[in-house]
């Protein structure tokens, strides 16, 4: 009998344990049923003419393998052999319905270039779609069927969300629809290489092709975000996902409905990020804010008074955390707006008042200069291991400069500096104090002037960009 107890006993526990773990994860079943249904295939189509890049058609001639590649890619290759006239380019994405009469959202990727847009419902039902809007630096497009009553999503705050909550997906990766995958947030704000203007979310959710454009749920069953990159080495899903918040989404997507495009604020100023070691060459207390490395002349900074070395520290009143903060909060200005705009420069805050500009629909290239000419002289390396030469005057009306000095060689002395050849010093940087460089000797006088151990920052124009570069530490010489 007391055995009998004890496993009865036991038994209770098991079952309660795993009731509990179960009660610990989360379901997703009734986010699907209610929410699946506003999710949509996207399949576009885009017709090439011509040969591709002007080659052979591959296996031109083989008629056995022509024939294969037809059944497995129908409408992508020739019924006959010889140089094709014309092919269509197929891709899959997807997207979610926003309005009950047809709007939908989903990637720019996913309908950039397309001649025909055409969009699947869960209940197979099939509408062309018309592209009102797509904004490439946001990857978010806007598009519409001619349809009513459609089943809408809930909106969330993008805002709300917090690392660590579960999320789920639902797409079509390589075009297996309705499919849900889930999640958790893994980071908030996230910035990658060439995407200024979205502070990402990055989930662990499995993304796949096809899956972009598609939206990222919460428990609650609210879009927070369009699923729109992943980080893979093999081209599927490696746990590295990036969603586009929601609240930016739908600001963008006002923006194309009422206009077709976008607009967004610009400062004309080239900015980087403050290091350890450039917060302590300017005085900072902290490694905080975007240090300004060039003002476009004529521009809203310029006019304003920003200058080159300023560290921009809040922008209409918000906080500069980090470099990057600063273009999407500048993007998401109204030009023309008067904001205040706070800097540190020769330790102390300043407050300029900015009225915003706007980024052109195709910002132009910076302007490129050959340096021609002959250089002068090479001198012998200096205590940071460089050769240097003053630059003619041809030069320097090639590059735009007024002053500086260019690099002619970097020695072993050097190697522990980011410089390279054909850099050019313009200013160099130490306690704050910031001094133009206009001559050799003006150069090495300063260089003298500083001890082993002492750390320098020098303004630096490398091709059409310029970058502050911080040394730690100067040879005997």
């Amino acid at each position: 009998m007391k055995k009998l107890l004890v496993s009865l006993v036991l038994a209770l526990s098991s079952l309660l344990a795993s009731q509990t773990r179960a009660a610990d994860l989360p379901d997703f079943t009734e986010l699907v049923e209610k929410q699946g249904a506003t999710v949509v295939n996207i399949s576009t189509t885009q017709i090439i003419k011509g040969r591709r890049g002007g080659q052979p058609f591959p296996f031109e001639g083989d008629e056995s393998m022509q024939e294969l590649l037809r059944r497995f890619f129908p409408g992508q290759i020739p019924n006959s052999p010889g140089a094709p006239q014309e092919f269509k380019n197929r891709s899959l994405g997807s997207g979610f319905i926003i309005s009950a009469d047809g709007h939908i959202l989903t990637n720019a990727h996913v309908v950039d270039g397309a001649d025909e847009v055409l969009v699947k419902l869960i209940d197979k039902r099939e509408y062309k779609a018309k592209v009102l809007g797509a904004d490439k630096r946001t990857d978010v497009a806007l598009i519409k069927i001619e349809a009513n009553n459609l089943p809408v999503v809930k909106l969330g705050d993008s805002a709300k969300l917090k690392v660590g909550e579960w999320v789920a997906a639902i797409g079509s990766p390589f075009g297996l629809e309705n499919t849900v995958t889930a999640g958790i947030v893994s980071a908030k704000g996230r910035s990658l290489a060439h995407e200024n203007f979205v502070p990402f979310i990055q989930t662990d959710v499995a993304i796949n092709p096809g899956n972009s454009g598609g939206p990222l749920f919460n428990l609650k069953g609210e879009v927070v975000g369009i699923n729109s990159q992943i980080y893979s080495r093999s081209g599927g899903s490696m746990g590295l996902s990036f969603a586009i918040p929601i609240d930016l989404a739908m600001d963008i997507q006002s923006q194309l409905k009422a206009k077709g495009k976008v607009s967004r604020g610009r400062l004309g100023i080239g900015i980087q990020e403050v290091s350890k070691d450039l917060a302590e060459s300017f005085g900072l207390g902290k490694a905080q804010g975007a240090l300004v490395a060039s003002v476009e002349k004529g521009t809203a900074a310029d006019k304003a008074g920003i200058e080159v070395g300023d560290v921009i520290l809040r922008f209409d009143g918000k906080a500069v955390a980090e470099s990057s903060d600063l273009p999407r909060m500048v993007g998401a200005t109204r030009p023309g707006s008067k904001v205040v705009v706070q800097i540190w420069r020769k330790g102390a805050t300043r407050d300029f008042n900015v009225s915003v500009g706007e980024i052109p629909d195709d910002e132009a290239g910076t302007r490129s200069a050959s340096r021609g000419g002959k250089p002068s002289e090479p001198q012998a390396a200096n205590r940071l291991g460089l050769v240097l030469v003053v630059p003619t005057v041809e030069q320097k009306r090639a590059l735009g400069i007024q002053h500086g000095l260019i690099v002619e060689d970097v020695r072993n002395a050097g190697t522990r500096t980011d410089l390279r050849s054909g850099d050019i010093i313009l200013s160099l940087i130490s306690k704050g104090v910031q001094t133009e460089i206009k001559s050799l000797a003006q150069f090495n006088e300063l260089l003298q002037g500083f001890d082993k151990s002492a750390t320098i920052t020098l303004l630096v124009r490398r091709g059409d960009a310029q970058t502050f570069i911080t040394i730690k530490g100067l040879s005997d010489k």
